[in-house]
């Protein structure tokens, strides 16, 4: 029996997915070979590749003035590839700080330029966001930039501020194709896929062209985003594994309604745990109601020996994953896209039981 995974990241994959991927793992489609001992200079990865790429546009609606391509070093290469190439001398980068992810983000920017953290909630624990319309970025801002979901606080962006010429930038690592984006609105995005994509690995990346008219032309080769747009993410060997992961997952994402289809999952899920927190006395959530992720759920009990006795207890009925981040503790349930309907429901009937007996 497969357990019930609740993990951060890497997580669940569909098993679909999984059970494809073990059908072709030697040979793919008949071709005699697998598919990650392939070359990825053209033939049968080129082919998947191409298709994947083109598959991942059609499902966020990625206009056709943007490049889309993956690269490895996951999104934290990213915190340092973005002031790079766009925070030049004599500019700020606008950051929103409202979690772990923002907050590694915004300071490895700080190392290379100068940085204004336009809104920072150290003081409320990260767990409110701004209201998008009060943002207005600095006079002379290179880009603004936010993490659309921040899995340690479980808290995410419903909407996102119009930031006019100025650059917006976001992580959406743990969001993508959760919901449907309007991708127009930025000029960047990007994230890890190893929470709704796929395999960790890759990492996506979607830009707008005239990013690249704006960025440092002295960089080394594998900092510089033109040259790895110039080559669609193969100008060094990609990481073959994970964007196969990635095709089968789309693939999945399109069977099953798209972007509209996976808000629709989400939002069933979500409300089946918020439903218990908000009815209960024993158990609640530190987040905003209004930010609240759909994706990582956050929530404590009385106190942290009831915690521990909870992951426990759902450890032992399968339930995987469920213990918080080190940095804040509590206890987390995150619901991505893969995760089937019937294990949320299972937590739910866990998270009763457990205060009927506890609380």
């Amino acid at each position: 029996m497969r357990k019930k995974n609740f993990f951060a990241g890497p997580s669940v994959l569909p098993v679909e997915v999984l059970e494809e991927i073990r059908d072709q793992i030697v040979d793919y489609e008949g071709q005699g070979l697998s598919m990650i001992e392939a070359s990825h200079r053209g033939g049968m990865f080129e082919d998947m590749y191409d298709e994947c790429l083109l598959k991942f546009r059609k499902l966020l609606g990625v206009p056709d003035d943007y490049d889309v391509y993956f690269l490895g070093g996951g999104a934290t290469l990213q915190f340092t590839m973005i002031p790079m190439n766009f925070l030049l001398p004599g500019t700020v980068a606008d950051y929103a700080k409202t979690g772990s992810w923002s907050n590694k983000a915004a300071s490895d920017a700080s190392k290379i330029g100068k940085v204004n953290a336009f809104f920072d909630d150290k003081e409320g624990g990260y767990t409110t966001l701004p209201d998008p319309k009060s943002i207005k970025p600095s006079e002379n801002s290179s880009y603004l930039y936010l993490c659309s979901n921040e899995t340690i606080g479980g808290i995410e962006w419903q909407e996102f501020p119009d930031t006019g010429s100025v650059p917006l930038i976001a992580d959406m690592s743990s969001d993508i194709l959760s919901r449907p984006v309007d991708v127009a609105k930025f000029a960047m995005i990007y994230g890890g896929v190893q929470k709704n994509l796929g395999p960790a690995g890759a990492t996506f990346i979607i830009m707008r062209h005239d990013m690249l008219e704006r960025r440092n032309e002295n960089l080394t080769a594998y900092m510089d985003y033109a040259l790895h747009a110039k080559n669609k993410g193969l100008y060094n060997t990609p990481p073959v594994f994970s964007i196969w992961g990635v095709k089968l997952v789309l693939d999945w994402v399109e069977k099953n309604g798209g972007a509209e289809g996976m808000l629709k999952r989400a939002e069933e899920k979500s409300a089946l745990i918020y439903s218990v927190i908000d009815s209960s006395s024993f158990f609640r959530s530190p987040v905003d109601k209004r930010y609240r992720s759909r994706m990582n759920i956050v929530f404590r009990l009385p106190t942290e020996e009831l915690e521990k006795k909870f992951v426990a207890e759902s450890t032992a009925l399968g339930m995987l994953g469920l213990k918080g981040h080190r940095s804040v503790g509590g206890l987390r349930a995150s619901l991505y896209n893969a995760l089937p309907y019937e294990d949320v429901v299972a937590l739910r009937d866990f998270m009763v039981e457990f205060e009927r007996k506890n609380g």
